[in-house]
């Protein structure tokens, strides 16, 4: 894509899963990437694979020093110029919700939400001059809620609404902002950190999308799609897109919509 061509991005979570993706993407489309990753040695390792013109940033998103090192090293490495962050940082839970402690709700908040607001707020001041792009990884569950996945749709939920406010408050101003809501990646590879709290449920709810019967979906693809709705300043990617019938009918008959979703996580 000649749009992404010597533009700057900025991947949280780029050092594995769909972050690694969607970074590989960025590079094929001629974009400047930096990758960042929590494990020691895991973003150099990664940027080192991607290719020359990629920086890799080991960094904690729930720690605000972190963070802003992050941010000031893809500046101080790119010219100052930073045309794309992708929250991509974060992780799913499972456990029944009785079951899931305050203290596990916090963490996964912490995460999966709160280090988006971080990440999002020492971007901004350098996306806005260039009418650049926010694109924060959500999830079906950021759209409907499901059985036995603990503290993960609470934490989902917070981003999909914090996106739209970031549309309506920055919207005008020229930033675009994005919300990516998949359903279950396929996946080369073991997952980072292995499910835990799982020893107590279902078989299914061990299974990606704690069961849910959606087809999983290619990684690559999916990176391909979220670089085209930027490209067309989209509000938002939902896949797969039927799954907006069920989340429309969730708000106008929640009746159904549970009816569905547990039709569909059986």
């Amino acid at each position: 894509m000649e749009y992404w061509k010597d533009k700057v991005v900025l991947v949280t979570g780029g050092s594995s899963g769909l972050g690694r993706e969607i970074a590989q993407a960025f590079v094929r489309s001629g974009a400047k990437v930096a990758v960042a990753g929590l494990e020691p040695g895991a973003a150099e390792a990664a940027a080192g694979e991607l290719g020359p013109d990629v920086l890799g940033v080991q960094a904690d998103v729930t720690r605000q020093d972190d963070v802003d090192r992050m941010v000031a090293a893809a500046l101080a490495r790119f010219g100052g110029r930073l045309d794309c962050l992708v929250n991509a940082a974060g992780r799913t839970d499972r456990g029944k919700v009785l079951d899931t402690t305050p203290d596990e709700f916090r963490s996964l908040l912490e995460l999966n939400f709160l280090a988006t607001v971080r990440c999002t707020r020492a971007a901004v001041p350098h996306l806005l001059p260039r009418r650049g792009h926010v694109v924060n990884i959500g999830s079906l569950a950021a759209k409907s809620s499901a059985r036995w996945v603990g503290a993960y749709p609470a934490s989902k939920f917070a981003v999909a609404a914090y996106s739209q406010q970031l549309r309506l408050e920055l919207g005008s101003e020229g930033l675009h902002v994005l919300l990516v809501c998949p359903g279950p990646i396929s996946r080369k590879d073991e997952r980072l950190y292995p499910l835990e709290g799982t020893e107590d449920l279902p078989e299914r709810a061990r299974r990606p999308g704690a069961g849910v019967r959606v087809r999983g979906i290619s990684p690559e693809r999916l990176s391909a799609s979220i670089l085209r709705a930027c490209q067309r300043r989209k509000p938002e990617l939902v896949v797969p897109g039927y799954t907006r019938l069920v989340f429309a009918l969730s708000q106008l008959w929640p009746s159904l919509g549970d009816w569905i979703v547990l039709r569909k996580t059986s």
